[in-house]
């Protein structure tokens, strides 16, 4: 939901202290125009006139989920504002679990904190947003919105933004294209450091020779063709954060000289003398098993814990799967039109959602790429959803490719894309797909070995169906997850349909 333009008409919620007149001046000049209400009853009487809540949180997060269940039941949901003491983070990653915008520190008032909040609850409107408050507000930047729904996804922001407050280097782990650089920006954006630069250096995609000059810059004369003198990536990042991408990459005798820069905050350029002091903070990030590299003599040890001084590890994808449809949001609305609307159908967000995405965030944005390609009339369906290469697209789908117009393979959809931010979409319920699997006993050679195991499959899953009482039982029974047997159910609904067709 979206808040108006300022004015906005919060209701204020605070059981323990009244609100000042001081302090609601202080409001009001950020854009909140806040009406006190002391009980529940006078919160049910006004909020269908109010734009957001501004609710005061101690001990524990019951009267927020009160508060939620209440606006449910009104079915007249607004954004929400919580303050939480300053040592109470346990607390404040609670609020945004359960369903808080933002949240802010029980004695911040100034200005630029209470309009950040502000805006954030309005280009948020009530889906969950990890944006602590309590430490001074980055730049504007640094409220630009990430897909973190899942909840182990959100337990590991508000760490990290936890982490950003601390001048301390940081190691992120986790698996090619899981989002270790998105959250390395979201640690700089969430830091004191935030208004400088964000640097960003790839050791694996450098040549060896150039990854020294590249870090530690040169001086005019330092060898044949140093013309100029070059001012390397730390000093680029100077009051900034320096991102090193596939950190196990880097040769081993550049390591030594790596931890020395981080052990003296200095760095001397290649052919110079002057001793250069640094201000930069070291997020290093890695897909490999450190310890066995160090283990190999891959990569030095002592640098190992130098960067480790905090470990965060993004999981895989498969592993929160919450953020699998709010992702295809996002990108599908970054090259959307108003003009275009698409939709995805419920088999196809099933697909999505049991798919176990080996290639993590990445292969998620090449399959909504290909959908986007393969789809006419502005519906994704399961046909669209190329799981593998290109080369694999099935028959039927080529006639729709030919026919597709340039302009609709690279539209988006906007009102899919709203209801997946908004975490709206749920999982369909293929329990009703057990009537139209029609089990088939007529084996024959003649079938082949595909179309009669095929066959036998939809057979052994109806069975389980009927003699259990749920899919999880079901599930269970057949020696499979849940999710895999809702895949399963989905694809022979497809194989059912394209046999009606054709008979």
């Amino acid at each position: 939901m979206r808040l108006p333009s300022n004015p906005q008409r919060c209701l204020w919620l605070d059981p323990f202290r009244p609100l000042g007149t001081a302090e609601q001046a202080q409001l009001a000049a950020a854009g909140l125009n806040a009406r006190v209400v002391s009980t529940l009853d006078e919160l049910q009487d006004q909020l269908p006139q109010a734009d957001g809540l501004v609710l005061r949180l101690a001990g524990n997060v019951d009267l927020l989920a009160e508060v939620q269940a209440l606006m449910t039941s009104m079915a007249h949901p607004v954004p929400v504002i919580c303050r939480v003491e300053r040592r109470a983070l346990e607390i404040a990653v609670a609020a945004m679990q359960q369903g808080a915008c933002h949240v802010l520190d029980l004695d911040e008032w100034s200005l630029p904190q209470w309009q950040n909040a502000l805006a954030m609850t309005t280009t948020q409107g009530t889906r969950p947003q990890a944006q602590l408050a309590a430490a001074p507000a980055p730049r504007a930047s640094a409220s630009r919105s990430v897909v973190y729904v899942d909840p182990a996804s959100r337990n590991l922001l508000a760490l990290a933004q936890r982490v950003a407050q601390a001048d301390v280097a940081v190691l992120l782990e986790g698996p090619t294209g899981s989002g270790k650089e998105v959250l390395a920006r979201v640690l700089h954006e969430s830091s004191p450091a935030a208004h400088g630069p964000f640097v960003g250096l790839n050791c694996a995609a450098m040549p060896e020779l150039m990854i020294e000059d590249m870090l530690f810059g040169h001086e005019k004369g330092a060898f044949t063709g140093a013309l100029k003198e070059h001012k390397g990536l730390f000093e680029q990042a100077q009051g900034g954060t320096l991102f090193l991408d596939e950190i196990t990459e880097m040769p081993v005798h550049l390591q030594a000289k790596l931890l020395r820069v981080l052990q003296e905050r200095t760095l001397v350029r290649l052919g110079g003398e002057r001793l250069i002091t640094l201000n930069v903070r070291v997020v290093a990030a890695t897909n490999k098993n450190l310890m066995e590299a160090i283990a190999q003599r891959e990569f030095r040890e002592d640098l190992y814990f130098r960067l480790s001084t905090f470990k965060l590890r993004v999981p895989a994808l498969a592993k929160r799967p919450g953020d699998i449809l709010p992702l295809v949001a996002r990108m599908l609305a970054r090259q959307g039109t108003q003009e275009q609307v698409y939709r995805v159908s419920a088999e196809a967000q099933a697909q999505l959602l049991s798919y176990p995405w080996p290639g993590n965030v990445r292969e998620l944005e090449n399959v909504v790429t290909r959908a986007m390609v393969l789809c006419t009339d502005h519906l994704i369906t399961p046909e669209h959803l190329m799981f593998d290469a290109v080369e694999s697209l099935p028959a039927e789908a080529l006639p729709m490719l030919a026919q597709a117009a340039p302009s609709e393979a690279g539209a988006a959809y906007h009102s899919i894309a709203a209801r997946l931010a908004s975490a709206e979409l749920v999982e369909t319920d293929l329990s009703s797909l057990a009537p139209n699997i029609a089990p088939r006993a007529d084996f024959s050679l003649e079938a082949g070995l595909q179309a009669n195991v095929k066959n036998n499959e939809q057979r052994l899953i109806q069975a389980a169906l009927e003699t259990t009482e749920s899919r999880n039982d079901a599930a269970k029974m057949l020696g499979i997850s849940p999710r895999t047997l809702r895949y399963k159910m989905a694809k022979f609904r497809s194989y059912s349909q394209g046999l009606a067709t054709s008979t």
